[in-house]
């Protein structure tokens, strides 16, 4: 049985359409990522699977319960942590931690345990009586992932848990979803950072409300975009960009930092094709033209502009 079967699943608000008859399966143990422009419908998805919102129609089965039928079931079994830190900042770590206990019904020894558990996760040995609101980000996101699985549920979902924290507290915050996939835990996450999408078993992206694209991180590179990707440095990158695309056989392209990737309409172009045109026809001195591999922000970037054509 899978971890989550989602059917046909639609919500809507009014006239508008938020999330439009939507599937997918999600296996246990697997981190699964959900990726998507802020606005796709991946926040409103989250909250039908987590039995809070109620689908306009269609149903799915997270645990094996119904959102429809069971939702009381469904928010029993599973773990959530929202895009904002789910902590209460004027509690100490201590607090917070005994009060999601209380909410999972956990005393006793299994209190302790856990306690003792969500601590060392957290970093947060002998740091019982600090107040939350006075943790860095990254420890205080380690310990609201600590309290949202504190009752080891089977299924957890993250909604953009890493939103504002610096590179290497949203790193370290992998290493634990990963330690938590291995121990069994599946892991539904939502994100707008591509790069975390690499640590996911699956991956799929909505638009508008529709799935547009479902894979691995390798499967989405090499199904979804056929034409070379080159990558090109130059001296001007947006005059650059200009000229390139009011050629032909330049499909789409996109700024990557310094960097130019432009996706080929034919596969007779050449990297000295590049050259000649902007540095001999338009005198803009080229340091680099590269055919690479595509990223998952080029992918992401070629199917959201086909899907809005």
């Amino acid at each position: 049985m899978s971890a989550i079967e989602v059917n046909n699943l639609t919500k809507k608000f009014g006239s508008f359409t938020a999330v439009d008859n939507v599937n997918f399966t999600v296996k246990q143990g697997d981190i699964f990522g959900f990726l998507g422009a802020n606005g796709a419908g991946k926040s409103t998805t989250i909250r039908m699977l987590i039995g809070v919102l109620e689908p306009t129609s269609g149903d799915a089965l997270v645990d094996g319960y119904s959102i429809m039928k069971e939702p009381e079931m469904v928010k029993r079994h599973i773990g959530y942590m929202s895009q904002k830190f789910s902590l209460y900042n004027d509690l100490t770590v201590a607090e917070n931690i005994r009060f999601y206990a209380g909410v999972y019904g956990l005393d006793g020894k299994k209190y302790q345990e856990r306690k003792k558990w969500v601590l060392k996760v957290a970093n947060l040995e002998n740091m019982e009586n600090t107040l939350t609101s006075s943790l860095p980000g990254g420890i205080k996101q380690r310990l609201a992932l600590g309290t949202a699985v504190i009752h080891e549920p089977k299924i957890v979902f993250l909604d953009e848990p890493t939103s504002g924290v610096d590179p290497i507290s949203r790193r370290n915050f992998w290493d634990l979803i990963n330690d938590l996939s291995a121990a069994g835990t599946t892991v539904l996450v939502t994100t707008h950072y591509l790069d975390e999408a690499e640590f996911c078993n699956d991956i799929i992206l909505i638009n508008a409300g529709k799935l547009v694209a479902q894979g691995n991180s390798k499967q989405l590179k090499t199904n979804y975009i056929k034409n070379p990707i080159l990558e090109i440095e130059t001296e001007r990158t947006v005059e650059s960009l200009e000229i390139l695309e009011k050629e032909k056989w330049v499909g789409e392209t996109s700024i990557f930092g310094n960097y130019i990737h432009v996706i080929l309409n034919d596969n007779t172009i050449t990297e000295q094709n590049i050259i000649h045109l902007l540095q001999e026809q338009n005198g803009i001195a080229v340091k680099r033209v590269d055919r690479i591999v595509p990223t998952l922000e080029d992918v992401f970037i070629h199917l959201i502009e086909k899907d809005n054509k």
